[in-house]
């Protein structure tokens, strides 16, 4: 499944662009520096809850789940900037309109397409509950099946979607719209852009992992942040120390990067070998501990599967949400 590397992509070597519009400088109210402030410290907070403990979190499921869970939370906080700044719709530049509807229906996209790849790992599960099941019989024929099943599921898990290489063009072209359209005579503005840019570089980033863990290479920016943001020191940590171990795993040659697939891999590995080819009955006995191992790992990954489909679908009803709500005020004007 792993592929070679890509060479690793810098961003912004010159500096960030979006340095032109920092609200440095400005003349801001004191109720606009709160609202950015209050902004930017929860964005840090976020960004410093998804650093790793250790290697083994990343690329696991439960940081995943973790990482969507503070995505939704940062586009919630988005959803109320906007609110907070009392901007109006017709006060909207045609651009800042053009550059959240765009943003949102590549989310949209994204989520589409990461909700397929975890269709499919559903899909691979139930194989592996069918395999089991006929492990579990004492029946040299069922015994003959699953060892075919095995190298079924094996190569079925190791199948790249194609509509996750979608998702890696829909990645490129979000980076490359990192620079919004600079604001010149709007404090309010200035502060709406500001935050954009924050969010779009946090979805970049976790999406970015999760092509990373779907796509059998790494998909993996390295984003450069201007000093003049507050949460970019956290930020520059976090993609170095999660980069840097998935450009690990992947030069480790892995079967797969998710950690729970990865481990389930290994079982199966197992089991394969211990099934002869033509399997007698009293053979059966001797896997019992490997099968109930393998049910217990098939398990804790249905379980993650389910708790990430369900964030994923929470962020497209958020996106969606606010989408909406841009296009209703638009069409009262």
């Amino acid at each position: 499944m792993s592929r070679p590397q890509e060479p690793h992509r810098q961003f912004f070597p010159f500096g960030n662009p979006f340095r032109s519009i920092s609200p440095k400088g400005s003349n801001f109210s004191s109720k606009l520096w709160a609202i950015l402030n209050d902004f930017e410290r929860n964005l840090a907070e976020r960004l410093r809850k998804l650093h790793p403990s250790g290697k083994d979190d990343v690329l696991s499921l439960s940081w995943m789940i973790l990482a969507m869970e503070l995505l939704c939370e940062t586009h919630s906080d988005v959803k109320n900037l906007i609110k907070e700044l009392e901007l109006p719709v017709t006060d909207w530049n045609e651009k800042w309109i053009d550059v959240y509807l765009d943003i949102s229906v590549k989310l949209l996209d994204v989520c589409n397409v990461v909700s397929s790849e975890l269709s499919h790992l559903n899909q691979s599960n139930l194989m592996l509950r069918c395999i089991t099941h006929n492990l579990d019989s004492a029946d040299s024929k069922r015994l003959t099946r699953a060892r075919a099943s095995l190298d079924e599921w094996r190569l079925n898990i190791s199948t790249t979607n194609s509509r996750i290489k979608n998702c890696c063009v829909i990645l490129d072209s979000l980076v490359e719209s990192l620079d919004l359209p600079k604001v010149k005579n709007s404090a309010k503005g200035k502060v709406l852009m500001h935050a954009l840019y924050g969010v779009k570089v946090q979805t970049v980033f976790v999406c970015s992992v999760f092509a990373s863990a779907f796509l059998g290479s790494p998909k993996l920016f390295d984003l450069k942040i201007a000093a003049t943001y507050s949460w970019g020191q956290t930020f520059s940590s976090l993609q170095s120390d999660v980069n840097s171990e998935i450009r690990s795993i992947y030069t480790h040659g892995k079967f797969t990067p998710l950690k729970e697939l990865e481990a389930i891999d290994q079982c199966v590995a197992n089991l394969r070998q211990m099934i002869p080819e033509n399997p007698e009955v009293e053979e059966v006995q001797p896997l019992k501990n490997v099968i109930s191992e393998l049910g217990g790992k098939a398990e804790k990954l249905s379980e993650g599967v389910h708790l990430l489909s369900k964030e994923v679908d929470n962020f497209f009803q958020i996106v969606l949400a606010g989408r909406d709500a841009l296009l209703s005020n638009l069409r009262k004007v």
